[in-house]
C-alpha cells in the first residue's frame, strides 16, 4: 500500500481576541491554493484510488483541486486533525518564529496544552490509530491524506523511530510517501516533496 500525507497549503492567520473564542478554523490564503493546485497538478498523473483529509478547513481546501481532478470524492477522517484543532488562535509556524513569540518555546518543550494544544503523546497516539487504521483498510491501494506538518512528523516519526513527534519542518502543500508492506514494515519513500507549477 502506498501512503502520501500532504500537508495543507498556507493558511490564513487567525488572532484570538478573547481566551473563550471559537477554535480557529482559517483558510487556504491565495499563496495556499496555488499550492493546492500545484499539488493536483503534480499527482494527477498518479494512479490514486482514494482520497482523505482532515476537517479542518485548510486540508479539505488543499484536497478539492486533487479530487476534482480525478473524479473522486473526500473521506473526512476527524482524527487527522492537527494538535491544535481546538485552540482560538492559529499562527502559522513561520511567523511564530519571526516573531520569536513564545509559544515557539511551548512547542519545543513539549507544553502544547498552555496554547490549546493536545498532550503530545496523546496525539502521536491519535495520530498513529488513525494513519495505521487507513493503511489496513486500503490494503494494496494508493491513498492521498491531506492533513497537518504535526500529523505528518507525529507518523513519520513514529516509521523511522524517533522519540519526537516534532522534528522536521514540512514545506506547505509537500508530499511526504510512506510504502506500507504486508508484514506490517513501514519504509519513508520521499521527504518534503515539493510539487511546482
Amino acid at each position: 500500500m502506498d501512503l502520501l500525507l500532504v500537508r495543507h497549503g498556507q493558511p490564513e492567520r487567525v488572532d484570538a481576541e478573547h481566551p473563550d473564542a471559537e477554535p480557529a478554523d482559517p483558510g487556504l490564503t491565495a499563496q495556499g491554493h496555488l499550492e493546492a493546485k500545484n499539488t493536483a497538478e503534480w499527482l494527477r498523473g498518479e494512479t490514486i484510488d482514494h482520497i482523505v483529509s482532515s476537517p479542518l478547513l485548510r486540508a479539505r481546501e488543499t484536497a478539492i483541486p486533487l479530487a476534482d481532478a480525478l473524479g473522486l470524492g473526500v473521506e473526512i477522517h476527524d482524527d487527522l486533525a492537527e494538535y491544535d484543532r481546538n485552540a482560538p488562535h492559529y499562527i502559522p509556524l513561520e511567523q511564530m518564529v519571526t516573531e520569536d513569540h513564545e509559544q515557539i518555546t511551548a512547542l519545543v518543550e513539549g507544553r502544547w496544552e498552555d496554547y490549546g494544544g493536545e498532550n503530545p503523546a496523546e496525539f502521536a497516539d491519535r495520530v498513529l490509530a488513525t494513519v495505521e487504521g487507513i493503511i489496513e483498510r486500503h490494503e494494496g491501494q494508493r491513498v492521498v491524506a491531506f492533513c497537518h506538518g504535526g500529523v505528518i512528523n507525529a507518523y513519520l516519526a513514529h516509521v523511522i523511530q524517533l522519540d519526537r513527534p516534532l522534528w522536521f519542518y514540512p514545506e506547505y502543500g509537500s508530499i511526504h510517501r510512506v510504502a506500507a508492506l504486508h508484514d506490517g514494515i513501514r519504509m519513508l519513500v520521499s521527504l518534503n516533496e515539493l510539487p511546482r507549477s
